[in-house]
């Protein structure tokens, strides 16, 4: 397993808990459309799941890197975790 899949699989577990989706967890993979296609996932949830990754990851993230095209699914936002690592 490298690197990107295992930081998928980590930013899917910290997704599923900030969502409380864990019911649908099975439900969703890699190329699963975040924006839009998961009704738990507004503005506010947004933040959350920001600051969750940035703790869980030890990162910082800009507010610059919080576009639309980051957040697409979730091997775009492991991306972004991979790439601020």
């Amino acid at each position: 397993m490298d690197q990107t899949t295992t930081t998928t699989e980590d930013v899917k577990a910290v997704l599923v808990s900030v969502l409380g989706i864990e019911d649908r967890a099975a439900s969703i993979d890699a190329d699963t459309e975040l924006l839009g296609s998961l009704p738990e996932l507004d503005s506010m949830a947004v933040l959350e799941l920001v600051a969750a990754l940035e703790e869980r990851f030890a990162i910082s993230i800009d507010d610059d890197d919080v576009t639309a095209e980051v957040f697409e699914n979730l091997n775009t936002l492991a991306a972004l975790v991979d790439e601020k690592r």
